[in-house]
């Protein structure tokens, strides 16, 4: 009897481990179904999680076959998410190529429980509030989400590591989590990338030193700014660096970015042991009371910003510089936030970029009216004659992707790389294009290693730059 009950006992055991086994086998099947993309139209179906910044509706500013018309929403009611919806509006109504989204919105207080219990979606957009953004980033993965985010995805050493942990959980779950990161999209960025991998053109790298980095970038941005035409009001957590990320954490990501991507193309880093920051410094831009209504419309500093107000005036810690090695090489960057553009400015760029046979040389300023330009400038020793021809060269190579692209002599070994303006696209068009390199990477299941790893590479470098800066803060 024993032995019969014994048997009868392992019998169960065995059927049971056979029916969870079976269940195993169909929840991985239907997972893995509903993670497949072919490119489809309608496929992908967006889900648009808290928008806090403007940049959630600039993805769906243009029309894509792939995505789906309806988009849902998750986010807290408040004038964030009716500035979200009215965009979206705007868009479906314009004239010239309207869109034809349709918004289904739930706004309770419980907005991210409900979006993970829907589960009605399979691509998270996320261009919000970043001191909530990389726990979003994690929720959303772990609940098998694909992630689409915008910079920055973490504003300090605890998100850094906790992004660390999304990207193991997305490997884990056959998701992939990107960074929107726009610059790459800018022509003059991809053509100078290109010239840069041209070693006959512009030899190697230099190595610089840290006083004089043979890589240095600087960004200039501006609190109060239109986009699309309207005036862009800014929600008073922007001016909260523990909740917007100072300016070395947020806008550098974008330069770091490029770093990597122009010049250790396809090269995966490990922040471990390609990356040594170096040093960080970091100091304010005031804001009166006046410029911060006029800037979110509110009359009054929220109580959370008061630490950061002595009388009626503002520090807001957006300003700063970071000096870092990429294997042997010394980059600088620095980051700058004014109050508002000059007339007829915005926005600006400049970087210098030393190679040992050229250098480049962007520029955007009064005198060039704010446009930006790209130079070359021949190294001491190379000779104009054959640095001509070979520039003549590297060209006539661009110009089978880019023909309109042209070499003017401008001084005595200095050539500008000529765009003409209507060959360039603006910065809202990029969204577009990152969303359709992402939705490529989920249709192919090619994301490269090295997206990944340089990603965090440069979260490493922003948040390592911060907590050596917080070290020596300046008012």
């Amino acid at each position: 009897m024993k032995m019969k009950k014994e048997l009868f006992m392992m019998g169960i055991l065995i059927f049971s481990l056979f029916l969870i086994s079976c269940n195993a086998n169909k929840e991985k099947k239907e997972t893995k179904q509903s993670s497949v993309f072919t490119g489809k139209e309608g496929e992908i179906k967006l889900v648009v999680l808290d928008p806090g910044h403007f940049h959630a509706s600039l993805v769906l500013k243009f029309p894509q076959k792939q995505i789906n018309d309806t988009v849902f929403v998750y986010a807290p009611k408040g004038e964030e998410l009716n500035q979200f919806l009215s965009s979206i509006k705007d868009y479906n109504s314009r004239a010239e190529n309207p869109t034809s989204w349709v918004p289904v919105v739930y706004s309770g207080s419980d907005y991210l429980e409900k979006m993970i219990g829907d589960k009605k979606g399979n691509v998270v957009i996320l261009a919000g509030n970043n001191k909530k953004k990389t726990e979003y980033i994690f929720t959303s993965v772990n609940a098998g989400y694909h992630v689409l985010a915008d910079k920055p995805m973490a504003i300090d050493s605890n998100g850094f590591h906790l992004l660390e942990q999304a990207y193991d959980s997305a490997r884990t779950r056959g998701v992939y989590l990107y960074d929107i990161m726009t610059e790459r999209y800018d022509i003059q960025n991809a053509i100078e990338r290109e010239l840069a991998e041209d070693k006959e053109l512009f030899g190697e790298l230099q190595t610089g030193t840290q006083n004089d980095p043979a890589i240095y970038m600087e960004s200039t941005h501006h609190f109060f700014k239109e986009v699309s035409g309207k005036v862009t009001v800014r929600p008073p957590w922007f001016y909260d660096v523990e909740q917007q990320g100072e300016g070395i954490a947020d806008v550098a990501t974008h330069l770091v970015d490029l770093v990597n991507w122009k010049f250790f193309p396809d090269q995966p880093l490990d922040y471990r042991q390609d990356l040594e920051v170096l040093s960080a410094t970091h100091w304010p831009t005031y804001l009166s009371l006046a410029d911060f209504r006029r800037s979110t419309l509110l009359t009054t500093y929220p109580d959370y910003l008061k630490k950061y107000v002595k009388g009626d005036t503002l520090a807001v810690l957006g300003n700063g510089t970071i000096n870092y090695r990429v294997k042997d090489i010394h980059v600088g960057v620095k980051v700058l936030w004014n109050y508002e553009a000059p007339e007829g400015g915005g926005d600006s760029y400049s970087s210098f970029v030393k190679g040992t046979k050229a250098s480049f040389k962007t520029v955007q300023d009064k005198f060039h009216n704010y446009i930006k330009e790209l130079y070359i400038v021949k190294e001491k020793g190379i000779s104009e004659k054959d640095f001509k021809t070979t520039l003549d060269h590297a060209i006539a190579r661009l110009q089978k992707t880019y023909p309109f692209v042209s070499a003017k002599p401008v001084d005595n070994g200095t050539y500008l790389i000529h765009i003409p303006l209507e060959s360039r696209k603006g910065h809202e068009d990029y969204f577009g294009y990152v969303a359709q390199r992402f939705f490529t990477y989920l249709v192919e299941q090619n994301m490269p290693e090295w997206e990944i790893k340089n990603t965090l590479a440069k979260y490493y470098v922003t948040t390592t730059a911060l907590r050596l800066a917080n070290k020596k803060i300046r008012y």
